[in-house]
């Protein structure tokens, strides 16, 4: 690097010091900066992104603006070609772009010889996938440019003469290539040698699986790293450490910052709390009403809740803004999908791949979309690129656990459904459909386990007691069955909203001869008049009042010696529940 070069970058790393954000002005400074440096590369995205947060921050008096980058030597010659160049670039004309630049020297020039020919060689690829995108063949076109390009970057890294921008382009090479453990240890570097480029750290956020990983790795002690940690907690699902990422960074100063917002907005949605995550998404249209970027997941949540007006209004508002957006394609495709137009659904998410092939969120709504269609074998087609372009989507493994379910395959289904509770540990219909599943296959040990602790961490759809008493019954245990429906009714009633819950007739049904056969009386006329309210159970409730009113004419008493099953035994008992506790179950005061 030249000595102007390295003493900026070394600068840059000085002054990012800690994940300290008690100097605003000068990390202010330092995004403008690296924001331009970042435009001057052709890296759009890294720009916006450092340009939206410094917008965060207030603005800088005209004496404190930071200077522009020193020019050397190196620079000064290749000023012409680069300037030619970057004009033909901004125009996507990329071969042109390298053409020009060959033989340039300073790290800027050079930078934009390689990615210009990254980008030609992406932008091929792109094309011809468009062009075999009929009936979803798997990605067999590559990149041509990447082997030549891997060589060639490799040289200059062995002789130490890229920077962080060039440490970058390397770690996205090596990537495309599946060389996944070498382009971790690149962006590691590229991440120190430049730590203010966001490009470097969100390539690894894509390539870190789990926590474990990220013990391991050493990454420079800067404020950008608080920036990182936030949004890989979010990719991992740990949004409670994510939440508390983003509260502290608001606190340091960002309150104002749209970027924070909507990743706040997205772990909200990504923990299902529907309602945080619509109002915190109005409040972000409020302030950024032309926002394109995290507006599927805004239309995810509302197609959760069936709100078609306001998924209408979305869908329209984007078209006029951009309608050949991948995030508007989306929006679109799922107000047809909640219309129940399958079909055009499916061609919109289509025409998203068209425009992006790497982008998750359209490759898995499809899925689902053939799922509707009853089409198994493209809906698998489509979740397995999901889960190739990102293996953390959980949604994809459990979209292929249900196709397989419905292909009736249920050793495939287990594979699919384990991955998707690994991912969601605490989503109760993962395990739910592990449940199931374990139950198809008769091991009736392990399906018992997966409904209650579907229980446990807080059953979203309430089927995981019934679920469970239903084994229990299978298994003759007919004291625990008892206490499930126990529970479940006590939950279903608890909710303050009776939903037409089917399976609340038979609970009572169960519950009604369960205390008749306990000789229990008033308990069993109190369960059985609770079946009279319901259309299925109504024939079976009289009788079953009638023969108890007949026993009670000959004289039998209600039994005392077989104690009801109000207290549950500590196996089920509420303190190992950490979401709900219960009291014992009042009949009395239950009305459907």
């Amino acid at each position: 690097i030249g000595w102007a070069g390295a003493m900026a970058a070394a600068a840059m790393v000085a002054a990012t010091g800690g994940g300290d954000f008690s100097d605003l002005r000068e990390i202010k400074k330092q995004l403008l900066s690296v924001a331009e440096r970042s435009r001057e590369r052709g890296l759009q995205h890294s720009g916006k992104w450092a340009a939206e947060l410094a917008f965060a921050l207030e603005p800088l008096p005209l004496s404190e603006l930071p200077p522009p980058p020193v020019l050397t030597e190196e620079d000064a010659r290749d000023l012409d070609a680069y300037t030619l160049a970057k004009s033909y670039f901004d125009l996507k004309e990329y071969d042109r772009a390298a053409y020009f630049l060959q033989g340039c020297k300073s790290q800027k020039a050079y930078f934009l010889y390689m990615y210009s020919r990254y980008l030609s060689g992406e932008k091929k690829k792109d094309d011809e996938t468009v062009d075999s995108l009929g009936p979803l063949e798997k990605g067999q076109v590559k990149n041509e440019a990447l082997r030549e390009l891997r060589v060639e970057l490799s040289k200059k890294h062995k002789a130490q003469e890229l920077d962080g921008f060039g440490l970058y382009l390397y770690g996205v090479v090596l990537r495309k290539l599946d060389l996944v453990k070498e382009a971790i240890d690149v962006f590691v570097e590229a991440a120190h040698a430049l730590p203010l480029h966001w490009g470097a750290w969100l390539e690894l956020c894509n390539l870190i699986t789990d926590k474990e990983m990220l013990k391991f790795l050493s990454l420079p002690d800067t404020w950008m790293k608080e920036f990182f940690l936030a949004h890989i907690y979010t990719e991992l699902q740990l949004i409670e450490e994510a939440l508390q990422k983003y509260q502290s960074l608001i606190d340091a100063g960002f309150s104002k910052s749209t970027y924070i917002i909507s990743q706040i907005a997205v772990a909200y949605h990504n923990i299902r709390d529907i309602d945080k995550a619509l109002s915190i998404f109005n409040e972000l249209r409020k302030q950024d009403p032309y926002r394109i970027e995290n507006m599927d997941t805004f239309s995810n949540l509302l197609y959760v809740r069936s709100m078609k007006p306001e998924l209408s209004y979305l869908a329209h508002n984007l078209c006029e803004i951009d309608k050949y957006r991948v995030e508007t394609c989306c929006v679109i495709g799922n107000y047809y999908s909640l219309r129940s137009q399958h079909e055009k659904a499916a061609l919109y998410f289509q025409r998203a791949l068209k425009l992006n092939p790497r982008y998750l969120g359209a490759w898995t709504l499809m899925g689902h979309e053939y799922m509707e269609m009853k089409n198994t074998s493209a809906a698998i087609q489509a979740y397995r690129h999901a889960i190739e372009v990102n293996k953390r989507d959980y949604r994809a493994w459990y979209g292929l656990g249900q196709t397989y379910e419905i292909l009736k395959m249920p050793f495939y289904c287990l594979y699919y459904y384990r991955r998707a509770h690994q991912l969601r540990p605490n989503d109760s219909r993962m395990l739910v459909a592990l449940g199931e599943c374990y139950e198809k296959l008769n091991q009736l040990v392990e399906a018992k386990k997966c409904y209650w602790r579907a229980y446990a961490v807080g059953d979203v759809e309430k089927m995981a007691l019934v679920k469970l008493a239903k084994l229990h019954e299978q298994l003759n245990e007919s004291e625990q069955a008892a206490q499930c429906y126990i529970k479940y009714i006590q939950d279903i009633y608890s909710c303050g909203e009776v939903v037409e819950h089917l399976e609340v007739s038979t609970a009572f049904r169960y519950l009604a001869q369960y205390y008749f056969k306990c000789k229990l009386w008033d308990e069993a006329s109190a369960c059985a008049q609770k079946c009279c309210a319901f259309n299925d159970t109504r024939e079976e409730g009289k009788a079953l009042l009638r023969q108890i009113l007949q026993l009670r004419n000959q004289g039998e008493t209600s039994s005392t010696d077989v104690a009801a099953p109000f207290f549950l035994p500590p196996s089920l008992s509420a303190s190992n529940t950490p979401t709900r506790r219960v009291s014992p179950l009042n009949l009395s005061s239950v009305t459907p």
